[in-house]
């Protein structure tokens, strides 16, 4: 179907490589040309200022979720105004005592305008649908909770 890459660049450049010292800074290149800043998550010694895998993840997740949301609104003739997401991933134990991503919790709020405007049931259907149909949702193991709005 489709293939989609990411190169990921690391260099010591010189610095001592003990467990404590090494540098988790790293770079993610893109196949359209995109770098992006990343590290560890400062809990692991990374660097505070640039996106962990982990965070990376929930994004991702969240992301993938809210254009699947979209696609499937336009498609019900709902018009969405603005889509707002607070991703949570959980860096927890799982079964086998493994740390893991174990569950994200998205919570969306969107705003529609227009004349047809969804109902709270239309509005579950299209997230239980979205996540159905998520490629990301559709590759991985961890429990994804979509909240109400507060």
């Amino acid at each position: 179907m489709s293939e989609h890459k990411a190169t990921i660049l690391w260099a010591r450049d010189g610095a001592d490589f003990g467990y404590k010292t090494y540098s988790r800074n790293h770079i993610w290149r893109f196949e359209n040309g995109v770098e992006t800043p990343a590290s560890a998550a400062p809990a692991y010694l990374g660097d505070p200022s640039r996106v962990d895998p982990e965070s990376a993840f929930a994004a991702a997740l969240a992301s993938c979720h809210m254009l699947t949301f979209l696609a499937l609104a336009a498609n019900r003739g709902f018009v969405v105004e603005s889509y707002e997401d607070a991703a949570t991933g959980f860096l927890e134990k799982n079964a086998a005592g493994k740390l893991a991503v174990t569950r994200i919790e998205l919570r969306p709020k969107i705003v529609f305008s227009g004349d047809k405007r969804p109902t709270q049931d239309d509005l579950d259907r299209l997230h239980e649908k979205a996540h159905r149909e998520c490629f990301i949702a559709n590759s991985v193991t961890a429990e994804v909770r979509i909240l109400p709005e507060p």
